[in-house]
C-alpha cells in the first residue's frame, strides 16, 4: 500500500490573511523535503534526528591553538622545560619587539597640558565671552596706550609739495 499523503491547502485559502502563519509553515516544510532530497545520500537518520551540539572533525587542525598536554613546574621535567622555553622564544620572535620610547608618557603628559590645554582652555573661553567680558579685558589691557585709543581716519600726507 502506498504511504497516506498528507492533505494540503489550496493555494487560495493560504493566501487569505488569516492564514499566513500556516502558510509559512508549509512553505518551511516543503523547503526541508527539497533539501533532504538533494542531500539525502550525505545526511543520515541519525543526524537528522540528533539534537548533539558536537561536530566530530577527522583533522586535530581546528585545535592547533591549544597548550601541549604535557606541562612542569618548578623543574620536575628540565627537558620538557626547555622545550617549552624554546616555543616560547620562537613565538615572541615572530612578533615585532617593542621599540623604546624615547619620551615618557608622564613627561608627555606634562608637555601637553603646558602647551596645549592652556590654549585650547582660552580659544573655548573666547567662543562664551560676552560683550561685557571682551569690554572688561580691554579694559585690563590699559597699560598698552594704543589699546585704550580707538584709532580714526588719517589723512595722508601729500608727497607733492
Amino acid at each position: 500500500m502506498p504511504a497516506k499523503s498528507k492533505p494540503r491547502l489550496s493555494r487560495g485559502v493560504l493566501d487569505m490573511k488569516f492564514m499566513q502563519r500556516t502558510k509559512d509553515k508549509v512553505e518551511k516544510e516543503a523547503d526541508d523535503e527539497q533539501s533532504r532530497a538533494l542531500y539525502s545520500n550525505e545526511i543520515n537518520q541519525k543526524m537528522l534526528n540528533s539534537t548533539s551540539n558536537f561536530m566530530v572533525e577527522s583533522s586535530y587542525s581546528i585545535c592547533a591553538g591549544l597548550i601541549d598536554g604535557r606541562l612542569s613546574f618548578r623543574g620536575m621535567n628540565p627537558e620538557l622545560e626547555i622545550l617549552m622555553e624554546q616555543e616560547l622564544a620562537e613565538k615572541q620572535g615572530r612578533t615585532r619587539p617593542e621599540q623604546p620610547k624615547e619620551v615618557s608618557d608622564q613627561d608627555m603628559v606634562k608637555a601637553y597640558y603646558a602647551n596645549k590645554a592652556p590654549t585650547v582652555s582660552g580659544s573655548m573661553s573666547k567662543k562664551f565671552n560676552t560683550k561685557k567680558d571682551f569690554k572688561r579685558k580691554i579694559g585690563e589691557d590699559s597699560e598698552n596706550p594704543h589699546a585704550t585709543r580707538k584709532q580714526h581716519f588719517k589723512k595722508p600726507r601729500s608727497d607733492d609739495d
